[in-house]
Parts: C-alpha cells; structure tokens; sequence
C-alpha cells in the first residue's frame, strides 16, 4: 500500500521527469527511446530524485491526444525496467484507466492524472485496487485549448475547490487517505499572473486541500516570460534558460508548504530541498 509520508515524511519529495515523448515541451524525443529513458531515470534516481514520473503522452499547450495502444507501447518498457533497477517509487503519468492499470501491473506505485479523473472515471478505481498513490491536478480544460484566454474570479479559491473536489472523489473511489496527493496545475490553464496568485497562495491552498502537495513548474513558459521581464526583454527566455527560475520557484514552494516539487533537472533541487531542511533543522535548535 503506497503512503506519500514515506516519500516526503521527513522533507519535500523531488519527483524527476521522465518524458517519453516526441513533442513536450522541454525535453520532446530526447528520451522516446526506451532505452535512452530508462539510462535517463536512472541517473535522476542517482542524483536523488524521491520518485520517478514516466509520461508517454504530452500535456504542454496544443498537445495532441495519444491513442492508449502508442502510450503504452512507450512507457511499459520503462516502468518495467525503472522499478527493477532503481529503488525508487515509479510514478505513471496518464490520464486513462487502461495504461494506469498497465503500468500499476509492471512495477509502478503511483498515477500522476493531470485530469483529476474526470476524462477517464475508471482510473479512479484501478489506483484504489491497486494500493497506488494518486495525484489530482487541476487543469481548466484540456491540453488543446488550456490556455485559450483562461478565466477566474478567485484562482486560489477555485483552484483549492476544485483539487478538494477531486480528493473527495479519490476517497470515494477507494483511494487511501494517505495515498492522495494534490497539484494546482500550474501553468495548465493559467496565466502568468495566475500561476503567481496560486504561488502567493500556496499556504491557503495546502490547508484547502490537506494533503500532500505537488507543484510542477519546471522550465515553464511563465518562468521564462517572468526572467525576461527581470532582465527588461519582451517575450520569454528559452527552455534551456530557466533553470535558475526554477530553482527559484522550486525553493518558494517548499517553503510555502508544498510536499512534492515535480522537476526535469533534479541534481540542484534536491541539493535546495536538503539544504532547507538543514536550515529548519538549525532554526528549530536555535528557537
């Protein structure tokens, strides 16, 4: 039975991305080779990611949707051979019952479901009977139009509705109370003034929720668009410079009560989660 205080009890979890897929946004057919991405989790579990999160259908902006018969033939080979090699939990990233249920039966723990089980019910279930953690995520709408002039009156309350919606439902499905974690979904759906409101909000949003935490905003779109107005430039900066913005985000998150940060880089996450956690260790002695 998969429990998230095993993964992130004692400090915040990194989760290190394994994409294999032609199209993300960041790394797309770098690692579609099942051998490439196998070698590639396995050097993020070196570096200490806490859980490994394989992914066969992209989810960035516009993506096109991935028949369940491609994403398996992508991410089985993976997972399969990610969970026998490394000691870390494999995490699936998917929204359909049926390659949920696939990879849950070649070695994986957890199902990372950036729908919140609304585009697939069913996966609801499979995680309940498999004992998997199961991660919610708030997105408005779908990848194909996400970010087609998003609206809200009040994105930290109705994101924070929403994700305890969907954690309700997960219970309801069977899915252990210490198996559900939540993330806000930046950057799915949202504005740049968005993800920095639900950011700002975080606090609020852990106590909405209460349950473990996630937030993915590595190398995001709003994060090179944020560096290039600090550095007084239009447009944003490319994938491959904001790492640092990141790392920035990544240490605002823990801070503010986020559980899980959810990474492509995991080597300096890590080493930023540790040393947080040393320095709370050094205030709560000194207090």
């Amino acid at each position: 039975m998969f429990e998230w205080e095993r993964v992130c009890g004692a400090r915040a979890a990194v989760m290190g991305i394994v994409n294999v897929t032609p199209d993300s946004f960041s790394d797309g057919g770098r690692f579609l080779d099942s051998d490439a991405a196998v070698a590639h989790g396995i050097v993020l579990a070196g570096n200490g990611a806490d859980v490994l999160d394989v992914g066969g259908e992209s989810t960035r902006p516009g993506a096109a949707p991935v028949p369940a018969d491609e994403e398996l033939r992508r991410v089985l080979p993976v997972v399969e051979r990610l969970a026998a090699e490394t000691s870390v939990p494999i995490s699936v990233d998917t929204t359909k019952a049926a390659v949920a249920r696939a990879a849950l039966d070649a070695g994986a723990t957890v199902v990372n479901d950036v729908s919140a089980g609304r585009l697939d019910p069913d996966i609801l279930g499979v995680a309940a009977e498999a004992g998997a953690g199961y991660i919610v995520m708030h997105m408005q709408g779908e990848p194909r139009t996400m970010q087609a002039d998003p609206h809200y009156d009040d994105v930290v309350a109705q994101v924070g509705d929403f994700l305890a919606d969907r954690v309700d439902a997960a219970r309801a499905a069977g899915v252990a109370e210490d198996a559900i974690a939540a993330d806000p979904g930046i950057g799915f759906g949202k504005t740049v003034e968005h993800n920095l409101r639900l950011l700002a909000g975080l606090p609020a949003l852990v106590e909405r929720v209460r349950v473990p935490v996630m937030v993915g905003t590595s190398r995001k779109t709003f994060v090179g668009k944020l560096l290039a107005r600090a550095g007084a430039a239009s447009g944003d900066l490319p994938v491959d410079q904001r790492e640092e913005g990141t790392l920035a985000t990544v240490v605002w998150a823990v801070e503010r009560g986020a559980s899980i940060v959810r990474v492509h880089d995991v080597l300096p996450a890590v080493r930023a989660v540790r040393l947080l956690d040393a320095l709370r260790g050094a205030e709560a002695g000194a207090a």
